[in-house]
């Protein structure tokens, strides 16, 4: 009977600290691979692909997804930021139901959004009611980035609304302060490394959008698009110096929030 005890003690003793000292091994072999691919890349074949990075196509490819991620990313800022505010602060049905339509591209496939936005303004839709070329355009790269992009920002923003405590608005606007000077003076200040934070995870995911940009505008060509059209015409080796610039920019990204601190995972 005391043995039984005894090896009992010992199994709650020992038991939890082999599955503590299990835990970070397992997340160690997700971790590694991560890592791992990025590494090979950086070392095996980043100077090979460096030769390559003035090549015309390449250049084309990266002025293309800057000029359109830009674009869409201040498209997101300027109609996101008020949406973000109104989910924030709106406890009515309607908001959690547009809560669920932002956040639906999130979850759609990003071919799926292609086909969706192709018809609307595809030749059946808008682009066959106006004289403005919709789709085959830096206009349709445009689109399609901002349709998965955007959802990024207004999610990140609305979050950082919620942990601004509405007792701040309400103190402001007691003292004389109108809903814009709140807004800037209280809000957008207490809640700006949330929005810094949507502002860059938006605009990497527009410079990494391929699915729905391939669907809708296949020219001029963003540096995914141009990925993978190298890949296909010319296999890896041609596809390598659009890859390192599109990983630039990831890295670049990630190195911008945490220097800015608005980190929104934490």
């Amino acid at each position: 009977m005391s043995r039984t005890a005894s090896e009992a003690e010992a199994t709650a003793r020992h038991g939890p600290v082999e599955i503590r000292h299990l835990v970070p091994v397992l997340g160690a072999v997700l971790l590694l691979y991560f890592v791992v691919p990025v590494a090979v890349l950086v070392v095996t074949y980043s100077p090979m692909a460096l030769a390559d990075l003035t090549a015309g196509y390449v250049v084309d490819a990266a002025v293309t997804s800057l000029v359109a991620a830009l674009v869409s990313t201040a498209l997101a800022f300027a109609f996101g930021l008020p949406l973000a505010y109104w989910l924030s602060r709106s406890d009515h049905v309607l908001a959690t139901v547009a809560l669920g339509v932002v956040v639906l591209p999130l979850v759609l496939p990003p071919v799926v959004s292609g086909m969706l936005l192709l018809t609307v303004i595809g030749p059946g839709g808008l682009g066959g009611l106006t004289d403005l070329r919709l789709t085959r355009s830096l206009v349709g790269v445009v689109a399609a980035q901002t349709f998965v992009a955007a959802p990024f920002f207004v999610v990140t923003v609305k979050a950082a609304f919620d942990g601004v405590d509405s007792h701040f608005e309400e103190a402001a606007r007691s003292l004389g302060r109108s809903w814009p000077e709140t807004m800037r003076s209280v809000t957008v200040p207490l809640a700006k490394p949330g929005i810094v934070a949507g502002l860059v995870l938006t605009f990497a995911r527009a410079m990494g959008e391929f699915g729905a940009t391939m669907m809708l505008a296949y020219y001029p060509r963003t540096l995914p698009v141009q990925i993978w059209a190298s890949f296909i015409a010319n296999g890896l080796d041609a596809a390598l110096p659009v890859a390192v610039v599109l990983l630039s920019v990831a890295i670049g990204t990630l190195l911008v929030v945490h220097a800015m601190r608005a980190t929104p995972w934490r």
